[in-house]
Formats: C-alpha cells, sequence, structure tokens
C-alpha cells in the first residue's frame, strides 16, 4: 500500500488569525477586506494542476470557518464540487479551550449543520483552532456528530497547542486502525529526532524552512508512519495581504515571512511525493485505498 499525504487547509483570512486578535477584535472583522475567497482559488487551480501530473493524487480537505462560509456559499460548494472534502473548522476561530462547554458544543453543531446544508452531504471532520483541544473537548466534538478530529499537534513548546491522551492515529502502522466507537484523531505530523519533537507539520514552520529540508524531514515520518499529514492556510500565499503593523514585531515575522514562496513550495512537496496517494482525512480514516 502506498504512503498517504494528507494536505489539509484551515480556510480562515488573513484578519482572523489567533496571533492578530488583540488588534483586530472579532466586532470589526466585518470591516475587513477578504481575500480569502482569491486565495482558495489558487490553491484549487494549483491542486487541479497536481492532480494532472501525478495520477495518485486525489484530493484534499478543507476545514472552512463557520463564519466564512455564511459570507461565501459558493465558495465553500465549490471547493466540494471539485472533489475536495469539506469539514469544519468552528464558527468563529474562538479557541475550544476557552469556551464553555455549552457553547462549544452549539459551536460544534452549528458549524457542522451550516455546511452540510451547503453542499447537501455529510461533514465528518472537525479541527479547533489553533489546535486547542483536550480530552473532554474530543468528546464534545464527538457527541456533536463528528467522526474524526484533526486538532492534536504534539509539538509542545506552544503555549496555545492541546494536549490529548487519546493515541494518534498516523503514529501506527494504519491510521485507520485507531477508530474508537466510531470516533478518531488524526493529529498533524511532527518529526521527532533525539528525543524531541519538531515542528514539521506546516504553516509558519514550512515557509520558514529551507524546501528541501523540510522534504526531508516530511520524508523521515511517511517512512516510520506511513501517513504525513501537513497543514497550511489560504492566506500563506498571499503576499500582498494588509499589514497589522500594530501588531508586535515577533507576531509580524511569523505571519508574514515569505509569503511569497509559499505557492512554489507548496508544489515542489506535492512533486517530491508524487509517487504518493494524495487523499484527503476521511477517505484515509474510513475508505479503503
Amino acid at each position: 500500500m502506498p504512503h498517504s499525504i494528507l494536505i489539509t487547509i484551515d480556510v480562515e483570512d488573513w484578519f482572523q488569525v489567533e496571533n492578530f486578535k488583540p488588534w483586530i477584535p472579532y466586532t470589526t472583522w466585518t470591516e475587513k477586506q477578504l481575500r480569502v475567497e482569491k486565495n482558495v482559488h489558487a490553491l484549487l487551480d494549483l491542486f487541479d494542476d497536481a492532480k494532472s501530473r501525478h495520477p495518485r493524487v486525489e484530493s484534499t480537505t478543507f476545514f472552512v470557518l463557520g463564519w466564512i462560509a455564511k459570507r461565501l456559499p459558493h465558495l465553500v460548494r465549490e471547493i466540494h464540487c471539485r472533489g475536495h472534502e469539506v469539514a469544519s473548522h468552528g464558527m468563529n476561530h474562538q479557541l475550544p479551550t476557552q469556551m464553555p462547554p455549552e457553547a462549544l458544543y452549539d459551536d460544534l453543531v452549528r458549524s457542522r449543520e451550516l455546511l452540510e446544508n451547503l453542499i447537501a452531504a455529510p461533514v465528518t471532520g472537525y479541527r479547533a483552532p489553533s489546535f486547542a483541544v483536550s480530552d473532554a473537548i474530543l468528546e464534545h466534538i464527538r457527541r456533536a456528530g463528528y467522526r474524526y478530529d484533526s486538532s492534536y499537534n504534539s509539538f509542545g513548546l506552544h503555549g496555545r497547542y492541546g494536549r490529548i491522551s487519546l493515541p494518534p492515529a498516523p503514529h501506527t502502522n494504519d491510521g485507520r486502525t485507531n477508530i474508537k466507537n466510531g470516533f478518531a484523531e488524526l493529529p498533524v505530523s511532527n518529526l521527532r529526532a533525539g528525543g524531541c519533537v519538531l515542528p514539521w507539520a506546516g504553516g509558519g514552520y514550512f515557509r520558514l524552512m529551507p524546501t528541501g529540508l523540510f522534504i526531508e524531514g516530511a520524508r523521515r515520518v511517511l517512512k516510520k508512519t506511513g501517513a504525513y499529514v501537513f497543514y497550511m492556510h489560504p492566506w500563506e500565499i498571499d503576499p500582498h495581504q494588509p499589514r497589522v503593523n500594530a501588531a508586535g514585531r515577533w507576531f509580524r515575522f511569523r505571519h508574514y515571512v515569505h509569503l511569497q514562496r509559499t505557492g512554489v513550495k507548496l508544489r515542489r512537496l506535492i512533486d517530491a511525493f508524487g509517487h504518493c496517494r494524495f487523499t484527503n482525512c476521511h477517505n484515509y480514516l474510513f475508505t479503503s485505498p
């Protein structure tokens, strides 16, 4: 069975990222320039091009924010119609670890039902903003009607990333075997080296590292686990997005570093693993290859 690559996209816009919340409160979001549609179209075209060159490139997973889906319902339908999985990223990018249980459950159900009504198909996956998850939150996700979660990031030096005790699926020989009561956890992929966990799943770490080094690390993950789960955001291919100059220097560096190179690096990543199966999260977990 070929190794599996799972490219996942967290569909949120430039003004919705957690690092900018002190300077861009939720109440101002409707005043900001929407750029996510253009960037998602660019990613869809990139994946179509990859499909034409690599026969094992099948589909990706888009974790869509409900706030975006309400304003751009046609974009959600296009993602679905172009052969990709639509999954939930919650409604308004609130961290589950900061929400009362009742509010979290309502957010989970509303975001799932909103997306399902748009695409007329089941939505089975969820990813928490900023990977903020816990064992208790996983139980709410399961009760809210999801079949899997992809919110666990094992890199321990980030303050917002959550911790769980459920064994992560890709760290077994076959992720599909780690399904308990019909529910699975599918973490993003990091690299273990010398007893340390290195952030190798994507995002700003992907933009910051040399492409060849990142690809080599992904190869090591694949060799050990048989699957590699990558994540990114549409704004990461948009070097012309508005600048949040009021933010601290470190936050600005993390957000804007190498935006102009991300699209090219993503193509190189796909080409490097063209012999692998590129599939979405649901199919990897619940469908035979």
